[in-house]
């Protein structure tokens, strides 16, 4: 018999995954025979459970009949829900078993279902892009370093480990004060060998005054770093790079400041009272004292860090008015945020970041920092609906990444699959085409690394900082990380690249993972690689905003096809030790495969950890 309910089958439930809030939706069962009664239990998140019956439909099969319901159109929002019917025998419960399918009088999860706004589209410049991460202070330093704090430490030489060793020390912590000197100006001479690798979208860690060399402890929101340079610089910078079709994305660091800034001046460098000098400061309202001024609320803790209160309506007037954060920087030349620590930032300042960013730049981006699958988060005690319309566009997309590095690790090809299908069926289409999908970021080991050495993040600090790839270690992780880069361009969303991954860059956990930019020692090979995928995924219309269809996934092997009406891709991923014969489908075959450039026969050879694309249409990638 078949089976009674399948979600990721339009078979069962049409559409698949999130339906708009203009849309119906239709459920159908398959049950016995002898079903008398067949209804779905729908619960709309912190809602009671409403039930609606099925119809019998007219067909019948020798070994059950269809049923079906159709409802909608459903408010925005997150929808549970589960099946019961009976029969001469009893009263019967369908919930979610392992990988969908589902389960008969079992305590199971219920089956989810995000609706979002119909209103919501995503940004065009993201779809089918490649987006580069750059952290600024270790890209690329183009004429002289005007440094005037005196409490900063200067390189003179571009290459060598970063200092994990206080330098200074203050209350036992990390300063991060040692400094590359890496500027706006660098980035803007090196736009060139950006667009050689496809890239459309740069996303900047913080470039805003702060007292370290990842700037996440902001001073002032409104001033560059003068390390990376000014406005104009700024300026410059975004008018090359549209020049180029490449937009700018900036770094929104709104949960906390600093505590040497312009707002809370603990240590007293800036000459305006802060909120830790005065009750009367014109910042004291967004930050919260237990003990006057001594004792107050931390991000996770850390002294230097005072937390805002990002739903202070001063605070939230300064970041999102009409002269705010956000409207000075778009007006500059951004074409967006990506938000540190999303999860942490309330609804209220999220629906009104939303709003600023849009009434400023219509197409303007939003990607939050979410670790976990975005479509289910709980924080601040509530079930958080960042992906349904008038908050984020996008998030970082960790499952993938996890997803990824796993199958490429020990090559389980059916967790690999089911974790990707998960966000597919999750997540509304207009976030998943433009996903962004990396493999490593500054908060992350390298991802040569983390192939090569698994454990490597959980070591001592001092180990990390020694470390080295072996020759052979090195040449293994890469051969893993070519392939691993063909599933992160192939998949929904967007491929985001970490600066120096295509150049061959290794290195444990922060700051290990933040050297110079080996310029003039790139691995050359990795880099061509990554410059073959993005010529790969820019000539293909699929990979903007084509249906994703699983294929098989076994035996560590993995394939799927991307879909559009302008053409179909044909991916296979092996993470065998051996060379596999893999006999493709109808469509496919004698076709070219676009990273040798070959034609197939009736099947392909897909050499040892490996990968393999094949297009159904011609494109001019040479």
């Amino acid at each position: 018999m078949k089976t009674p309910f399948f979600s990721r089958n339009t078979l069962y439930k049409k559409p698949f995954g999130c339906p708009a809030d203009n849309e119906t939706v239709t459920f159908r069962l398959f049950l016995p025979l002898d079903c008398s009664e067949a209804v779905i239990a729908l619960c709309k998140d912190g809602e009671m459970c409403r039930y609606y019956r099925f119809s019998r439909e007219f067909e019948t099969e020798s070994d059950g009949v269809w049923w079906s319901c159709t409802l909608g159109p459903f408010s925005k929002g997150l929808y549970f829900y589960y099946f019961e019917f009976d029969t001469p025998f009893g009263h019967n419960v369908l919930y979610k078993g392992k990988t969908d399918a589902c389960v008969m009088n079992q305590i199971g999860e219920k089956y989810v279902m995000s609706v979002y706004d119909h209103e919501y589209k995503s940004p065009d410049f993201l779809c089918g892009g490649i987006i580069y991460q750059i952290f600024p202070d270790r890209f690329c330093k183009d004429g002289s370093c005007e440094n005037p704090f005196p409490d900063r430490y200067i390189y003179d030489k571009f290459e060598g480990t970063p200092a994990f060793e206080q330098l200074e020390t203050r209350g036992g912590r990390q300063l991060n004060n040692d400094y590359f000197c890496g500027n706006l100006k660098g980035i803007t001479s090196k736009l060139g060998y950006l667009s050689s690798l496809g890239v459309s979208c740069i996303y900047l860690n913080p470039i805003f005054e702060a007292h370290s060399n990842h700037r996440y402890n902001t001073a002032d929101y409104m001033k560059i770093d003068p390390l990376l340079g000014g406005e104009e610089d700024f300026k410059r910078l975004c008018k090359k790079a549209e020049d180029l079709g490449i937009r700018i994305i900036l770094d929104g660091v709104f949960s906390h400041t600093g505590e040497d800034s312009v707002y809370f001046n603990k240590l007293g460098r800036y000459g305006s009272l802060g909120a830790y000098q005065s009750k009367e400061s014109p910042y004291y309202k967004w930050f919260s004292f237990d003990e006057y001024p001594n004792k107050y609320a931390c991000w996770w803790g850390i002294k230097s860090l005072p937390e805002v209160k990002e739903e202070c309506e001063e605070y939230l007037e300064f970041i999102t008015g009409q002269n705010g954060v956000a409207a000075k920087w778009l007006s500059l030349g951004a074409s967006g945020f990506r938000l540190d620590v999303a999860d942490e930032l309330p609804d209220v300042f999220l629906d009104r970041f939303n709003a600023a960013v849009k009434r400023e730049k219509k197409d303007g981006v939003i990607i939050g920092e979410v670790w976990e699958d975005a479509s289910l988060k709980e924080s601040y005690g509530h079930r958080r609906h960042y992906l349904l319309g008038g908050q984020l566009d996008s998030v970082m997309n960790y499952p993938f990444s996890a997803a990824i590095l796993s199958f490429m690790r020990y090559g389980v090809a059916e967790s690999f699959m089911e974790s990707v299908v998960t966000i597919c069926e999750n997540y509304p289409k207009p976030v998943l085409d433009c996903l962004m999908n990396h493999l490593g970021t500054h908060d992350t080991a390298r991802i040569l690394s983390r192939l090569a050495s698994p454990e490597l993040e959980t070591k001592p600090r001092d180990i990390q900082a020694s470390h080295k790839l072996s020759q052979e270690e090195y040449s293994h992780a890469k051969t893993l990380l070519k392939t691993a880069a063909v599933l992160q361009y192939t998949l929904p969303g967007f491929p985001s690249v970490y600066y120096g991954d295509e150049a061959g860059m290794t290195g444990g956990s922060d700051p290990f993972n933040r050297a110079f930019f080996p310029w003039g020692r790139e691995d050359k090979e990795l880099t061509e690689w990554f410059v073959r995928l993005g010529k790969i995924r820019l000539s293909h219309p699929a990979f903007k905003t084509g249906e994703f269809v699983p294929f098989s996934a076994m035996l560590s092997c993995v394939a799927y096809k991307r879909v559009s009406d302008g053409g179909s891709v044909f991916v296979i991923a092996n993470r065998n030790p051996h060379e596999i014969d893999y006999y493709l489908p109808d469509g496919f075959k004698n076709k070219k495969e676009l990273i040798s450039g070959a034609y197939s026969s009736d099947f392909i050879k897909i050499p040892p950890f490996g990968a393999a694309i094949l297009t159904d249409i011609e494109c001019n990638i040479y």
